[in-house]
């Protein structure tokens, strides 16, 4: 394994940089995003600019059908307002039918909006009406305007439900009021036919795509007119869309983006509802129509915007393609570079630490002991009777035996900053920083026991197996220490535990004396 040739505990000296091929990454990806960004808020504006428009051109349209519509129901309500005085004035006997005949004609002839003028009796039979024969039928005591007005005393106008009119089959829209006798008791009822054609002229006279609408309803939600028209939706109810249910009870006049109850299609809804008389009134532009000039905005600017990410893109591809190149140059320069400390700094052969990277390790070393004082260990071993077993089993097994001795030194350095030297030939050092000489004594142990452990045949040996022997040297640098007396005292160790009779490891002491000896069978 390869070892540390600086000091760990040194903070660095620069800060990582970021790699050129993830920074030329990111900034392509930037400017892509920023690109996208700025597509996104100008279709966006551009969007909401439309949709204001057009919600500036709803209001406009609903405040004109409003008014419209307040004006065709108020002529018809004062017409009512005036015929109702007369009647309960002069009554409707037969003198008076004739002339009050030809006043329902000569009325209905003056407003266009009207179908038509009927009195009906306390009982709803025809009394008189703006036509000139009389219908024949069951009356009208089955209609709702009828109902109405028997049950409730007001005088004002009363806008029904758009019916068939029993005279010709036509829709209309009855407005009717309440006729009393002097004593204010219910005599019958006076009822104008608001001609749905007349409303459905009055839409078709504004410009409106083909899924756009426009409807005339009661304030309960019953519909009373619709553009397009279509006689299967007249009278049914739209109280449970969004207008009636949310819209009208927070505002009487206002725009919104809904989905229609009758069809489904999502439209900007423009609505108001009527201050005199219970209706409602709205008109609708679809959203695709709305949006149709903005869509193709959206897909010229998003082409533009797609051209020049491709642009972008293929040139970053190619940069990036660029760096990667230079990249892997690098990187094999910095793997040649690497092989060649590997070779300058470790054997070859058992690929522990050499000579060179020992003494570099020594002075840093030496020099974070004594900021920190802290001790730095060193044991020195020897293969004993090592030339002994190159001479009964070859150099080739020679060498095999140093590389087993040598996987004994890595796997006793469990640090980091623990270091294994093949010193030279048969003869190996480890350096043990922040290590006392107990520690270093119960390392060397280790490395004794372990080798023995691998049970390696020796014939030259008096065990029969391979054995080492180990000198122990600690101490606390004080800044101006010699690493050749370093060494030179662990070599003294070492000495004397093979004088006194090798496999076993020796201390020396400060002084330079020798200490305590482990021997092989402790």
């Amino acid at each position: 394994m390869p070892f540390p040739t600086h000091d760990p505990h040194q903070a660095p000296g620069a800060l990582k940089r970021l790699p050129l091929r993830k920074a030329a990454a990111l900034f392509i990806v930037a400017v892509c995003l920023c690109l996208f960004g700025l597509l996104y808020l100008q279709l966006e504006q551009s969007r909401q600019q439309d949709l204001a428009v057009a919600q500036t051109s709803s209001a406009n349209l609903t405040r004109a059908m409003a008014q419209q519509a307040e004006d065709t129901f108020l002529a018809a309500d004062l017409v009512l307002t005036s015929l109702v005085d007369w009647i309960e004035d002069d009554g409707y006997g037969a003198a008076q039918k004739p002339r009050l005949q030809k006043t329902l004609a000569r009325r209905v002839q003056q407003l266009e909006q009207l179908h038509g003028l009927f009195l009906f009796d306390r009982e709803g039979q025809w009394v008189i009406t703006s036509f000139p024969n009389l219908p024949r039928g069951n009356g009208v005591a089955d209609r709702e305007y009828f109902k109405f007005h028997q049950q409730n005393v007001s005088s004002v106008a009363h806008i029904g439900p758009a019916i068939r009119s029993r005279e010709n089959g036509e829709w209309i829209i009855p407005i009717s009021k309440r006729v009393n006798d002097h004593a204010g008791n219910f005599q019958g009822v006076l009822l104008a036919g608001i001609k749905m054609s007349y409303f459905d002229r009055f839409f078709k006279s504004f410009s409106l795509d083909d899924n756009g609408t426009m409807f005339l309803g009661l304030t309960d939600g019953t519909l009373l007119a619709r553009r397009p028209f279509d006689e299967g939706l007249i009278g049914t109810s739209l109280a449970q869309g969004d207008i009636y249910r949310k819209l009208l009870p927070n505002a009487s006049a206002g725009t919104a983006m809904i989905e229609s109850v009758v069809d489904g299609v999502p439209r900007l809804y423009g609505y108001r509802q009527l201050g005199s008389y219970p209706l409602v009134v709205s008109a609708s532009t679809s959203r695709e129509t709305i949006l149709e000039g903005w869509q193709a905005r959206a897909f010229q600017s998003s082409v533009i915007v797609a051209l020049v990410i491709l642009g972008v893109g293929l040139f970053g591809w190619v940069f990036i393609h660029q760096v990667r190149d230079g990249e892997r140059i690098e990187k094999n320069l910095r793997k040649a570079q690497h092989s060649l400390e590997l070779i300058a700094t470790h054997d070859s052969l058992t690929g522990l630490a050499n000579r060179r990277l020992f003494e570099r390790s020594l002075e840093i070393e030496f020099a974070r002991g004594a900021r920190q004082s802290s001790p730095v260990s060193l044991i020195m071993l020897d293969i004993d009777f090592f030339k002994r077993y190159n001479d009964a089993y070859g150099h080739v097994a020679g060498d095999h035996c140093l590389t087993q001795v040598a996987q004994v030194l890595k796997s006793c350095c469990q640090r980091k900053s623990d270091l294994a030297v093949r010193y030279g030939g048969e003869e190996f050092a480890v350096l043990l920083p922040d290590t006392d000489i107990n520690g270093a004594l119960a390392i060397a142990g280790q490395i004794r026991r372990s080798v023995m452990d691998k049970h390696i045949t020796h014939s030259g040996s008096p065990t029969g197996y391979l054995t080492v022997s180990l000198g122990c040297y600690a101490f606390i640098p004080a800044g101006n220490d010699s690493p050749e007396l370093f060494i030179q005292r662990a070599d003294a160790a070492l000495y004397q535990a093979k004088n006194a009779g090798r496999n076993r490891a020796a201390v020396v002491t400060l002084d330079g004396g020798i200490g305590e000896l482990l021997r092989s069978d402790r």
